[in-house]
């Protein structure tokens, strides 16, 4: 007998073996679920995927805030190499400076009101009424 044969000979011994135990395997305990129980498992997976992406959207919100706010505060370093050292006036856009300095604003505004909405959202659709403990609170 050739080894081929002999593993093909062994894998048909391991299947005879499991027919036996059909009945009380996953599989079967899967198909004996009721309807109730089924829905349970199909709402609580949507419920907790759709949690998990809400919250994402929220803390990566509140990361982007972070990010503006940091570029806002390195606007104000006017030393371009080193403590000592100062921009010179000529080579300084002041229209540059504001309209950035303005869309950054309302890019910062905007988001803070998307993730208070977010918030309420998330808030309400996954929250029970009586577990106001847990805060998210935007920056």
């Amino acid at each position: 007998m050739s080894t081929e044969e002999i593993v093909a000979a062994e894998n048909v011994k391991m299947l005879s073996f499991h027919e036996e135990d059909a009945s009380s395997g996953a599989f079967f305990g899967s198909l004996k679920r009721n309807n109730a129980e089924i829905r349970d498992n199909r709402a609580k997976s949507i419920a907790e995927g759709a949690q998990l992406i809400y919250k994402r959207a929220i803390e990566d919100m509140d990361l982007q805030i972070k990010n503006w706010k940091r570029e806002q505060e390195n606007m104000l370093d006017l030393s371009p190499t080193d403590a000592n050292s100062l921009i010179l006036a000529d080579e300084f856009d002041p229209e540059e400076y504001v309209a950035k300095d303005i869309n950054l604003r309302v890019k910062i505004r905007n988001t803070k009101i998307k993730m208070a909405e977010a918030i309420e959202g998330y808030k309400q659709l996954f929250r029970p009424a009586a577990d106001d403990g847990v805060t998210l609170d935007p920056v």
